[in-house]
């Protein structure tokens, strides 16, 4: 098994593998070039997003600076919106819904590191898939840790760390983060 296989399979793997940083030189020439295009420059953008995502739904607009390791772990649907700072740490799949909206300064990590302080000398590291459900709306500068699910109609408030699932029409905040109240529909 490649080092990338063991990676799409949540297993322990070797980032440094030379596929791995090849797939990782595009994703960042590529986020270098939606960075650094013209904000009146819609349709490279657009283009941009498109060669870099695993799946990129309609409407989806990111406000530069994004980053991301692979790109091609990441699924946004439609309507999406992310402001400033957007980092996307896709080593393992990473599904976005629709009508979602990020904040500035918010992390998404699909990754995770070996506890045992032996294990992680030799740089191996695991992955998690991670899902923010339909019309989540997550505050400026959260955390989005490995193998988390965001249930649909949820607003995880700002500065929030989320290390566990979050129900569906929950508001959540805090560090950790935890349901403080349901959202009714009104």
């Amino acid at each position: 098994m490649t080092e990338k296989e063991k990676m799409l399979n949540g297993l322990l793997y070797y980032p440094g593998d030379s596929e791995l940083g090849i797939d990782q030189l595009r994703a960042k020439n590529l986020y270098f070039k939606y960075n650094n295009t013209a904000p009146d420059d819609g349709d490279s953008r657009n283009a941009i997003l498109r060669e870099l995502l695993g799946k990129c739904g309609e409407k989806v607009c990111i406000l530069p600076n994004f980053y991301c390791d692979y790109g091609y772990n990441i699924e946004i649907g439609d309507h999406f919106f992310a402001n400033v700072n957007c980092t996307i740490l896709d080593c393992g799949k990473v599904k976005i819904g629709n009508h979602v909206q990020i904040a500035p300064n918010v992390g998404i990590y699909a990754v995770e590191h070996p506890l045992d302080a032996m294990t992680r000398k030799t740089g191996v590291e695991y992955s998690k898939p991670i899902i923010i459900e339909d019309n989540v709306w997550i505050g400026a500068n959260s955390v989005i840790l490995a193998g988390v699910t965001i249930g649909e109609n949820s607003v995880i408030g700002a500065g929030s760390v989320v290390t566990k699932d979050i129900p569906a029409n929950s508001l959540a905040v805090g560090n950790p983060c935890k349901v403080i109240r349901t959202i009714e529909n009104q």
